[in-house]
């Protein structure tokens, strides 16, 4: 059979599709913008024919009627990155969350410790030769669905073909729904000033040639955006943002000194605007690979001068780093930041950095602080901890004893912090 009359065989409706889930079947969907929506809601209407079903992803966007109250009982989230659809479900214990680093997430399935039933992904639609792409999340896909016993794909005609290590072949899935809907999109709005002091701190960092890895945000939009001249910098980063592909665009970031996929961006997903999926569109400057490559820290620190920016909730006064939770209230997930900051520590020239307002809630609290919430998680341990960076400076706290730790990240606290956290220092004898 060619691959089209297997294509052509294999449609259904997604009613049809899912019923192929049962009680208790553990479903694995994708997440940030390649939710495949149609799916999500037709298995939620059927909640009253199901009991029990685990659903493992990572970051959900938008309103996700799977998370509602009404279906607990029905269909529990075990949630490898929390995010916006999911998290009240998981502070409510009607959800579970799993600390893991991103690049490991697909061993979970191909070693069966998150045994996987049915996958269902979101893919473009085949080309001439029966190869669809994963579009914009390619992460643990591959994974998932090579460990499933059933693979369902909506085939979505907005999702862009992107290229690299992300493909599944028509006779690789057994069922094809095709649904077309707009993809998620996130457009943040324009940097603050605390995010533009920030990256005017961070930009003397940055070396000619070097790679780059930044994340969603105010700081990392203003760094990419105030990158000007011939840099010469390459991308090898989980994920790629509008802010990425305007310095692509301008000809500050052209791949041509980097030591690992030299000319190539690197990347395992994107989440931004339709600009930024037309962009990744049979692009072949984009090479989208499995998470378990692209995150991993030894492939990581193969790019020398690797330059690694990620954020903080807050950073004790010894260099420890929560990112997950507001004391015990998880509000992410570890995501690719140990992956990044690791591998760019191993890297030759390379900085890891953690990028942080110095308060939240409007000035109320600090960030750096002298010692983490009752009931955080240490994400970054403070042995892997090189710069941290404020409005107020750059701290770098790598081969630095605990007293000079707290005296360098004192310093890049507010000031109107500084006085009691000096003092608290002192209590716990780091300071004298």
């Amino acid at each position: 059979m060619n691959w089209l009359a297997d294509y052509k065989a294999k449609l259904r409706t997604a009613e049809e599709a899912v019923s192929f889930i049962k009680s208790g079947d553990r479903v694995y969907y994708g997440g940030n913008a390649a939710i495949p929506q149609t799916l999500v809601r037709a298995l939620a209407e059927r909640r009253a024919e199901l009991e029990n079903v685990q659903l493992n992803h990572v970051l959900l966007l938008g309103d996700d009627p799977l998370s509602a109250p009404e279906m607990k009982g029905h269909f529990r989230h075990n949630s490898l990155f929390v995010g916006p659809a999911d998290r009240k479900a998981v502070n409510d214990g009607r959800a579970d969350y799993v600390p893991i680093f991103l690049y490991m997430i697909p061993r979970l399935f191909t070693e069966r410790v998150v045994p996987v039933d049915v996958a269902m992904i979101a893919v473009s639609p085949p080309d001439e030769h029966g190869f669809m792409s994963l579009g914009v999340e390619t992460l643990a896909s591959k994974a998932a669905c090579s460990a499933s016993r059933h693979v369902i794909a909506q085939v979505n005609e907005k999702m862009p073909r992107v290229l690299g290590d992300s493909f599944m072949h028509v006779r690789n899935v057994d069922v094809v729904v095709e649904a077309t809907e707009p993809l998620p999109t996130l457009e943040p709005g324009p940097p603050n000033e605390v995010e533009l002091a920030i990256s005017r701190n961070i930009l003397p960092l940055i070396e000619p040639g070097m790679t780059v890895q930044m994340g969603i945000g105010g700081i990392p939009d203003a760094i990419f955006a105030s990158m000007e001249g011939s840099l010469d910098l390459g991308i090898h980063t989980e994920m790629l943002s509008d802010q990425a592909m305007k310095a692509i665009e301008r000809g500050v970031v052209t791949g041509s000194e980097k030591t690992l996929h030299p000319g190539k961006v690197i990347i395992t997903f994107a989440l931004g605007s339709d600009e930024l999926y037309d962009f990744l569109d049979n692009n072949p400057l984009i090479e989208a690979h499995p998470v378990d490559y692209v995150n991993d820290p030894f492939i990581i620190s193969q790019n020398e001068k690797m330059l690694a920016i990620n954020s903080a909730v807050e950073v004790d006064l010894t260099g420890q780093v929560c990112s997950d939770s507001i004391g015990t209230y998880i509000y992410s997930g570890f995501g690719g930041q140990v992956d990044f900051i690791r591998g760019a520590a191993r890297s030759k020239g390379g900085k890891p950095v953690i990028a942080v307002s110095s308060t939240a809630k409007g000035g109320a609290l600090s960030r750096i602080v002298p010692m983490l919430k009752p009931g955080a998680g240490v994400v970054t341990s403070r042995a892997d901890v090189h710069y941290v960076v404020t409005e107020f400076g750059v701290a770098n706290i790598f081969g630095k004893n605990l007293r000079e730790r707290a005296e360098a990240l004192i310093k890049i606290a507010h000031p109107d912090f500084q006085d009691e956290l000096e003092k608290q220092a002192k209590e716990r004898k780091l300071l004298t």
